[in-house]
């Protein structure tokens, strides 16, 4: 069995001041292996993050459903962590204590606690500001942090939703390379939402291409690029050839997003 199911999975909205009901999901059946690091690409407002809000129980299919490990998903629970492109920490609290916070609530003795979390902390190279408070980190310590409290719960399966979006291009690609390097150690099974093509290359090993809304699955694309991965991978041939399917799919379907948008 798979490690994630999703199942005719759609997504329909009700009508908004007297608008129509808007059709965001076509019914999507996906499988997700163990250890799959898969990206998902496509136009704006062609239901990625709804998906994915879907898998992480936070928004209930219209039609269809999701399985992990065989359990219907029907709520958020610890075996999905969650990343925002917001960094959603809690302010009040510090590094440490934001991400403890998940383990706290699970009841997990205190002497745990800080042995995951100081290891988490290490992994992400926050050592040293346990102490700080969200608001004196820069926006890329913030998102490392949100990584090392999702990670620090042991989910079965890790959910991003355009993480690296909000930072600049020289702090997103030292984050990419942090990311894919936790994942070449631990093999966790990841979902990843982006806008940026490249991201979706370096990162995966497979990329989904999502149609103009209403969303489905228009391509499943295996990236066949060796790891360990670093960013000189990015000036490969290879990486050029995916690089140009890629941006002709997306392009075909940011078209069709205007012309609806138009009509």
């Amino acid at each position: 069995m798979s490690k994630l199911r999703i199942s005719g999975v759609s997504r329909t909205f009700p009508p908004a001041g007297g608008g129509k009901a808007v059709r965001a999901l076509e019914p999507v059946t996906l499988d997700v292996a163990d250890n799959d690091f898969i990206t998902i690409l496509g136009p704006s407002g062609c239901g990625k993050s709804t998906l994915l809000r879907i898998v992480a129980g936070l928004s209930q299919p219209t039609t269809g459903q999701v399985l992990l490990d065989g359990e219907i998903v029907t709520r958020p629970g610890p075996d999905r962590g969650m990343v925002f492109q917001s960094y959603t920490l809690f302010p009040w609290l510090t590094i440490k204590e934001n991400i403890c916070f998940g383990l706290r609530e699970k009841g997990v003795p205190a002497a745990i606690q800080n042995e995951r979390a100081a290891f988490f902390i290490e992994r992400v190279g926050l050592r040293g500001f346990e102490g700080h408070y969200p608001k004196m980190l820069s926006g890329g310590m913030q998102q490392r942090t949100a990584l090392a409290r999702a990670l620090a719960n042991d989910p079965k399966i890790l959910l991003l939703d355009e993480p690296f979006g909000a930072l600049d291009n020289q702090t997103r690609a030292l984050m990419q390379e942090l990311l894919l390097g936790i994942w070449e150690q631990d093999r966790k099974t990841v979902l990843f939402v982006t806008h940026d093509i490249d991201e979706s290359i370096f990162l995966a090993n497979r990329v989904l291409v999502m149609s103009a809304r209403p969303g489905r699955i228009k391509s499943d694309i295996a990236v066949n690029l060796p790891h360990p991965r670093d960013y000189k991978i990015k000036t490969s041939t290879d990486f050029a050839r995916y690089k140009a399917q890629l941006t002709e799919e997306i392009r075909e379907e940011s078209i069709k997003a205007m012309i609806a948008m138009q009509a």
